[in-house]
């Protein structure tokens, strides 16, 4: 994200931020980009969904899928390095890397995907 898109405050994901645009009424504030009425939001905290990090794909036969073993290796379409794909409910939104958190394995966002939405 560049610097340019970065909210030019210092306040929490959650918190309110009231704007007012020139000329509009005292009585009807309007609210910043990307930030909702704390009531709004607080109705979607508790739906469960599901996350996915795929770190790459592979396509064999089923007589290649049967002959895979123990200590098979199966090649995947992503270099060392490359970013891994997040996906929230099969649709990708972030791109991220692989991290060690205490002994288990986890993810860090590294792009939020803009969605092309018609």
């Amino acid at each position: 994200m560049a610097d340019d898109d970065k909210p030019q405050n210092d306040m929490k994901y959650n918190e309110i931020a009231e704007v007012k645009a020139p000329g509009a009424a005292d009585d009807k504030p309007e609210y910043a980009y990307g930030e909702a009425m704390a009531g709004d939001v607080t109705a979607i905290y508790d739906i469960p969904v599901q996350i996915s990090a795929v770190l790459g794909r592979s396509t064999m036969q089923v007589n290649q899928l049967l002959k895979l073993g123990r200590g098979a290796v199966v090649e995947l379409d992503r270099k060392v390095g490359e970013a891994i794909d997040i996906y929230v409910n099969n649709r990708l939104v972030a791109r991220g890397e692989v991290v060690v958190v205490e002994d288990k394995l986890g993810v860090t966002m590294t792009e939020i995907v803009k969605s092309d939405r018609s």
